[in-house]
Order: structure tokens, then sequence, then C-alpha cells
């Protein structure tokens, strides 16, 4: 028997999250972008609707380790990394890691601790390092961040800064079940949760051959146009206040990749675009407080932009010279 094929993975790795996650394949495909990208995941959504469900399968199907950080007002920085003890036995400090050396994190309601500390973040996730006592140590290669935020305006939460929001790849709500999937959900739960006896269906280096493989789809320069006028377009809109930055049309491009990856596909087009547009770049768009008081968001922004931008003729051509998908170890 030859080995698995990406896509023959990619199908594996979605269906066994689907065994936790009931009714939300969309969610979860998403949830895969950042993954197989290199990025890190918001998600923004009530208690309740399976956000730390998600990451811990996710953990589990892959063969990562997992760690959780449950972010309230009092944490500190220090906690997020780790720090030095002195070991009197040994007479010198020893490092004693964070939760940050895991290679999937859930920062669990990041935006209920404060600015100070959510900034604690922003070097593991960008430079996947940390630095504790002037020495600087490298996190896992595969590392994501997925945090969940409750709904900003909720009692004791801070709004993210606009630093650390462009720093999250994607920004997911997972949303309440239908009424059946609801009764199923409980059905599952009924003798134990299926969690409990998840099994991985690829590792680590298998997720790295993923992401190198995602990397060589086609990107017609018409498709690359396209996404680059619609981030343009975010900055000279009258009700925005700040648009998205070029780490945006990064983001918007690698995950079309991605997403075109996850499809089956050697080449991107511009539905891929047009699907992760409002998950890419609707939290890193910012409207005025005149806007914001007449119900304005990033999100019907960003509608409006798709809805008005034109997609140039020829963006999402296939490439005849794009590698097939090959096997992965």
């Amino acid at each position: 028997m030859g080995a698995p094929s990406p896509p023959s993975l990619l199908r594996a790795l979605e269906a066994n999250l689907q065994k936790v996650m009931v009714g939300k394949p969309q969610v979860i495909r998403r949830a895969l972008v950042p993954l197989l990208c290199g990025g890190h995941l918001l998600i923004e959504d009530v208690p309740g609707v399976g956000k730390t469900t998600l990451a811990r399968a996710l953990a589990r199907s892959i063969r990562g380790d997992f760690g959780r950080i449950q972010f309230t007002p009092d944490l500190l920085p220090l906690d997020l990394t780790g720090s030095s003890v002195f070991d009197q036995r040994e007479q010198k400090f020893t490092f004693h890691p964070g939760p940050v050396f895991t290679n999937i994190l859930l920062a669990d309601e990041i935006n209920r601790a404060t600015p100070r500390t959510q900034s604690a973040l922003l070097e593991s996730m960008e430079e996947r390092q940390v630095t504790v006592d002037g020495v600087t140590r490298k996190l896992p290669s595969v590392f994501l961040v997925i945090a969940t935020q409750n709904p900003v305006g909720q009692v004791g939460t801070f709004e993210l800064p606009e630093t650390q929001l462009d720093r999250f790849l994607l920004r997911l709500r997972v949303g309440y079940p239908s009424e059946a999937d609801e009764i199923a959900i409980f059905d599952r739960q009924a003798n134990g949760h299926p969690l409990e006896t998840l099994e991985p269906v690829l590792d680590l280096e298998q997720v790295q051959e993923l992401r190198a493989l995602s990397r060589e789809v086609h990107l017609d320069p018409a498709l690359k146009q396209y996404a680059v006028s619609l981030v343009r377009a975010s900055r000279e809109h009258p009700e925005v206040s700040l648009g998205a930055s070029p780490r945006g049309t990064l983001a918007l491009l690698r995950s079309s990749q991605v997403w075109a990856f996850l499809e089956g596909r050697t080449y991107a087009t511009p539905d891929d675009v047009k699907a992760l547009a409002p998950s890419v770049l609707g939290h890193r768009v910012l409207v005025t407080p005149q806007a914001s008081l007449r119900g304005r968001t990033g999100d019907s922004v960003v509608d409006e932009l798709l809805r008005r931008v034109p997609v140039p003729i020829g963006a999402g051509q296939a490439d005849a010279s794009a590698p097939a998908g090959r096997a992965i170890r």
C-alpha cells in the first residue's frame, strides 16, 4: 500500500474533527487554514459553543501537545512564557517553560486579561520564540494559537489592540448548532465525550509537509492584483479609520492558497479569495466612531468591498506547470 496522498490526509483530518464538532464543516475547514498557513486563529463567540473542544480535538488529531491558558485580569506575562527559578541544590537559575511551549495553545477568553498581558503573546505569535531574562528560546515549528474571545462589551472584557488583532490570520464565529445538531451532540455525549476516544490521523511531520505542498498552489498575477485591490480599497473607504495592513494582503493570498489546497486544486480562484476575505480582513478593518454608531463593522465593510471591487479578467486560471498532489510519508 502506497503512502497517503494530501487529499486523503486532509479528508481524514476533517472527518476526525467532525466526530466532536457536530454540524460545523465550514468552521472546521476554516480552522485548518491557520494550521496549514502557520498562522493563528481568533474565535469570537459566546461560551459553550465548542471553541475549547475544537482546539483539543485538533491537537489530538495531529498528535500534538496541547496547552491552555485561562486569561484573567490578574494573569501576568511570565505566567505565559515561563520564568527562571533559583535552584538552591544546584545553586543556579533553572528555566521553567510556560504553557506557550506547546503545539496547540488555547488562549481562553483572551480579552479578559489586561492589554499588557495580551501583548505578551505578540513575540511568540510573530517570532515563534520567547525571551525571558535576556535569553531567547525557540517554540516548536508547529505552533498554533487558538484564542477565544467573548463578544466585546461583556463585563470584564478588554478590546484587543490593533497590533495583536493583526497577528491573527483568521477570525471565526462558531455559532449555535441547529436543533437537530444540538440533539445529536447530546446523543454523542450520552456515554462519554467523543474527545476521550479521538485518535490521531497524522503527525507533526506530515503537517509540515502539507504546509510545504500548499505553498505550491498557483496564484495567477491577476488574482494577486484582485487581493491587493480589496485590501487597498479598505484603506480608502470613507467610513474606515484603519484599513487592512500589508500583512492582511499576505494573509489573504496565503489563506487562498490553502483554501484551494483543501478543495483539492493546484490553483486558487477569486472564489477562494471571496470565501476567506471576511474572516481574514474583517478584524483588520476598523470603522470610524461615527460609522460604528450607525451599526457599521469591519465585516460589513469587507462585504461591501467584495460586491464593489471588480474581479480582473483572467484571475484564477490554472497553471499547467503546477505540481500534482504527491504522496506524503
